[in-house]
């Protein structure tokens, strides 16, 4: 038996979230419903500009894989999780919350000089989730931080798709794909959002390199990358990129390819207040639910299950009292 459940990758966020109307969105010139990349400038500019709506708001530590990894140690895997933070405050309390929710990290005691990466979240009233993040040293997060020995120790790699944006990220990636590949552990791996496959598709498929055991995406995100507008067409398509994959289809569940047959999960019923997090909360779910011994579908009316626990409430994340009410049928 491996030493982890899932190994994760990815851009290592503090979150702050706040609650906004679609004429912010529309005041400050922000594309609603994507995640998009700003500088440091920029993300002064939003938080000078949305100053009154910061007063609930509540810092975590974020980032999609992070996310996911977190939600797997939450359930009762065991997770680690290869990021990068600088010596500051941010990056201090990311490092500690990792360590809080029973995660592993690739941060050790001599941290790097600069700015840890921050990601603002912001959720209109029809629970869209809009992302504008800085990624700071994050973006420097190279092959050299990958732990070859923690990683042919784990299950599962999970690879956030968001690393495509910067040159080392997609190197480090594209390392621990090879590394798994090398070890017999398994790859997985988030397309992560909709503009980031419009626009790095390439880079994308680098990552993705002859193949991966498990691919997660949405409905938009599995569109874009096999170029159609029909998803059944989509679901055909992909199968020539993952053995198996899972499609998020909002309230009409999800969509599973196990490797031999296309099968559909059913949506829990939920009034959606935030959407923040449902993906990666779906991601961490399925990883968990398999690495158990589920089926692919068993795993996927499970993880449709916590991520409308997720959906229904603020924040990316369940309390413990919500993770524990979760088990798996």
């Amino acid at each position: 038996m491996r030493k982890y459940h899932v190994y994760g990758l990815g851009n290592a966020l503090v979150d702050t979230e706040i609650e906004v109307a679609d004429k912010d969105l529309n005041n400050l010139g922000i594309e609603k419903g994507l995640m998009t990349l700003v500088d440091e400038e920029r993300q002064h500019f939003l938080i000078d500009n949305l100053q009154d709506r910061l007063t609930l708001s509540k810092r975590a530590c974020g980032g999609s894989a992070a996310n996911t990894v977190i939600s797997v140690s939450q359930f009762g895997g065991k997770g680690y999780m290869a990021c990068k933070v600088a010596d500051d405050d941010n990056g201090q309390f990311y490092l500690q919350d990792l360590i809080d929710n029973g995660v592993d990290h690739s941060g050790g005691p001599q941290l790097e000089q600069g700015i840890t990466g921050k990601c603002l979240v912001m959720v209109t009233p029809d629970a869209e989730r809009t992302m504008n993040s800085f990624l700071g040293i994050g973006e420097q997060l190279a092959p050299e931080d990958i732990d070859g020995s923690a990683v042919a120790e784990s299950e599962y790699i999970y690879i956030e798709g968001y690393l495509v944006t910067s040159d080392t990220g997609r190197a480090a990636a594209i390392k621990a794909r090879e590394l798994a590949q090398e070890n017999g552990t398994k790859v997985a791996i988030s397309l992560s959002d909709p503009g980031i496959v419009e626009h790095f598709k390439q880079g994308l498929k680098d990552m993705v390199g002859p193949g991966v055991d498990l691919l997660f995406c949405n409905k938009q995100e599995a569109l874009n990358w096999c170029d159609t507008d029909d998803i059944e067409v989509a679901m055909e398509t992909m199968q020539k990129t993952a053995k198996q994959f899972a499609i998020t289809m909002g309230g009409e569940g999800a969509v599973i390819f196990d490797g031999f047959n296309t099968l559909h999960a059913r949506a829990q019923p939920v009034t959606a207040v935030d959407t923040n997090g449902a993906g990666d909360m779906f991601a961490g779910a399925f990883l968990y639910a398999i690495t158990q011994g589920q089926s692919c579908l068993d795993a996927a009316t499970f993880a449709n299950r916590a991520a409308s626990a997720v959906v229904g409430k603020y924040g990316p994340r369940l309390h413990v009292a919500e993770y524990n009410g979760l088990k798996i049928a």
